[in-house]
Order: C-alpha cells, then structure tokens, then sequence
C-alpha cells in the first residue's frame, strides 16, 4: 500500500511494528537512529515516516525539523509523550499526526492510510485576497508581488483564512483543521501564529488590514477597504 521508513530505536516496537505493517501490506524499511533514518529518507524517498521522538543519538523534534528542510514527506510522530507541552511544538515543526505509545500495527496503519490521503487530495487554485496572493502548490505567499518569508505552519494558517475571506474562523476550527489537535489547552499557539502573520503582512491587531479579530469568537481574513 504505502514505502513506509520506521525510525525507532526500541528493537521489540521496531521489529513488532515492522512485522505487523508488512502484514497489512506495506513495504517497510527501519533505523534506529536519527542520522541513518535522515539518510534512508533522503536516499529512499518513503511515502510516510513514523519518527519515534525518543532516538538515542539526536531528538526526534530535532530530526523533524531537519527533514522539513529537505523534504515534504508525510510524518506521523510515535511517542510515550502526551501532553500539550511535548506535542504542540512537534506539530508546529511540521508533522502530520501523532500516536501515543503503546498502540497496534493496526491503529497506526489507520493513521498511515488517513494521513496519506490529506496529503493525496487535489490541491486547490492559487487564491487571491486584495494584493495577497497564496499558491498551495508552490506553498508561497506574496503580497504586493513581494514574496513573505513563512513558516511552515504560518503558511498553514494564511492558506485556511484566504480560502475563506470574510468568515469568522474560530480558534477551536483553526486547532482542529490546521493543527489537527482537537481538544482544549492549546489556544495560545494560535494567538502566538496569527501575531507572527501580522506582523509579516505589516499590520498590528490595534491597526489591522488583511487579519480582523472579531472579539469573543475568532479572526478572519479580509480585503482591505
């Protein structure tokens, strides 16, 4: 079904998961460190990653984020690592979903064939709001014709907005969609995101021009009058 790179250091998880995903259709390679599973995702080219956040030689987040320097790959993060504080900024680094351990061959094959079909969808049209302009294929934003330099997931964020000017989204719709954390206590990020797009779009919260705060309820994304 999928070229699977498994990059876990734990032998019985690495050896038990391999087993039970080539069961289920996969071809799966492994490593059990970062450095060679940043090697094989370079050479190989897998359609998805499962990146354990606990390796023995560089931190799974730190692995993450040098692979999103290279490389656009699907990564689901396997971890024991639960709360908001472990799983927020991995996700803000780029990965597409998280397990937390332990789980099946079975759970995680779901989150594989879930993943590998938001990442499979039809890309949309390049869309235009005043003298912004956002390009989901290329993942580039520029405004006035001059390029913005966005992280990924701040890209994340504008692209959700321009593909609905003039709607109210909410905090909760953009942790959920965006993020893909659906449940509580994770707020702050989105505050922190749309603070940092302000800023590259040149406007403050107490002088807006693209990114309206509607107060109580959310943000929206507007042609300037």
């Amino acid at each position: 079904m999928a070229d699977i790179l498994l990059i876990e250091d734990d032998v019985a998880i690495r050896t038990a998961l391999t087993r039970g995903l080539r069961e289920l259709g996969h071809a799966v390679a492994s490593s059990p460190t970062a450095l060679d599973g940043l090697r094989l995702a370079v050479q190989d080219r897998p359609d998805l990653i499962v990146l354990d956040l606990g390796l023995p030689d560089l931190d799974g987040g730190e692995l993450l984020r040098m692979l999103r320097a290279v490389s656009a790959v699907p990564v689901i993060v396997a971890t024991a690592r639960d709360g908001d504080a472990e799983m927020v900024p991995v996700l803000d680094a780029g990965a597409d979903d998280y397990v937390v351990k332990p789980f099946s061959a079975a759970q995680l094959d779901a989150r594989i064939r879930a993943v590998l079909r938001r990442a499979g969808g039809t890309q949309p049209e390049p869309l235009r709001v005043g003298e912004l302009h956002v390009d989901p294929r290329a993942r580039t934003a520029t405004l006035g014709g001059a390029a913005l330099d966005l992280t990924p997931r701040e890209f994340d964020v504008l692209h959700y907005l321009a593909a609905r000017p003039g709607e109210v989204v909410t905090k909760r719709q953009l942790l959920t969609e965006v993020w893909q954390l659906p449940y509580g206590g994770a707020d702050k990020t989105v505050d922190v995101h749309l603070s940092w797009l302000r800023r590259k779009l040149g406007e403050t919260a107490a002088e807006p021009r693209y990114l309206h705060t509607v107060r109580g309820v959310g943000v929206k994304l507007v042609e300037p009058s």
